[in-house]
């Protein structure tokens, strides 16, 4: 028996895809090959939230802050959550898609397993031989498709011209089922299946002179490393100033491939900050909360784009405190996350 489908009109652009209901608005408007809003695709971040002009939908499991009850009751959807119970008319910014990005589902073996701390796991995937090589943006993420037909996103840490393989920065996760099969049974060799790329987190290019801020919050440092490596390998020019939090030294774990930065990048700067150091740290660089740090670097953020990637607090502490000094919504890109808990 096939999946029962509705039809989702889009405005104001006017197009029309064809959602299942077992999927979400979002996830079926990808499908479609056409791109809205999104980031953390839990319900955390309201980055894809949209309004429900006609029709019905099941708004899912979310989080209240990012979706309130006077919004909900005004008719706006979290469309990463919201699923299609008749056919609807929503009102959402689509966004051009990359041109010459093609979404694919491949496979993938294990080639390397590196413990780059206590608690996080660098994987390495070698890709299947194609006619058209793989292609993505510096800062997109690729789903692992699970054979429960769960996803676990996370976000490809190399540059895309080197795409030999791929690289994956895992947090483990206690009860995890993705990142516990990682951490305790994962072996090289191993085969996966991947859909990618995928995601809005990519370098805008529109205004090549200004000065840029990124903010990476532990293992959210894997796309800005995609990001920096891929500007350095293009000679781009622009300013950029890295602020990596962290709780404590030992999760640091590319600190020495950072530090390098700064003499490969002559406009490269580096801040790590821990927000709980350790007395065996003997830690005398900057501490606290990381969007702290670049407050107090910053009075005026107007002249800056901010790429921020981290967990859901971090983002919406940056959104609340950086608008206010200056900082124009459509210079705030970013990628936002939790770790996902099923067992």
């Amino acid at each position: 028996m096939t999946d029962k489908t509705y039809k989702v009109r889009i405005q104001p652009s006017g197009r029309e895809v064809t959602v299942k209901a077992t999927e979400t608005v979002l996830d079926g408007v990808l499908r479609a090959g056409l791109l809205l809003p999104h980031s953390c695709r839990n319900g955390s971040c309201g980055a894809c939230k949209g309004v429900v002009l006609t029709g019905s939908v099941d708004y899912g499991t979310y989080d209240e802050k990012a979706l309130t009850a006077d919004e909900r009751a005004a008719g706006k959807a979290l469309f990463c959550q919201a699923r299609p119970t008749s056919d609807l008319t929503i009102e959402a910014k689509e966004i051009d898609a990359p041109k010459g990005i093609v979404i694919k589902t491949l496979p993938a073996r294990v080639i390397q397993l590196e413990r780059a701390a206590h608690d996080v796991m660098v994987l390495s995937l070698k890709l299947p031989q194609q006619p058209e090589p793989f292609k993505f943006l510096a800062g997109q993420y690729i789903d692992i498709l699970l054979r429960s037909g769960d996803r676990r996103s996370f976000s490809l840490a190399n540059p895309p011209h080197q795409v030999d393989s791929l690289e994956l920065h895992v947090r483990h996760v206690p009860g995890g089922r993705f990142t516990g099969q990682v951490f305790n049974e994962m072996r090289e060799k191993d085969l996966l299946r991947f859909r990618g790329p995928l995601g809005m987190f990519f370098l805008r290019e529109d205004d090549a002179e200004r000065p840029i801020i990124l903010v990476a919050g532990g293992t959210g440092f894997a796309p800005i490393q995609s990001i920096v490596q891929d500007a350095i390998a293009r000679g781009l020019k622009r300013p950029m100033h890295l602020y990596w939090g962290v709780r404590a030294k030992r999760d640091l774990y590319r600190h020495a491939l950072a530090e390098s930065w700064c003499a490969a990048y002559p406009n490269f700067r580096y801040t790590p900050v821990l927000s709980e150091p350790q007395p065996e740290d003997a830690w005398t660089g900057r501490t606290g909360w990381v969007h702290d740090a670049v407050l107090a670097d910053y009075a005026d953020f107007s002249g800056h784009e901010v790429y921020a990637s981290g967990p859901p607090p971090m983002i919406n502490a940056i959104r609340a405190v950086f608008f206010p000094r200056g900082l124009a919504e459509d210079r705030l890109h970013y990628d936002s996350f939790e770790f996902a808990h099923t067992t």
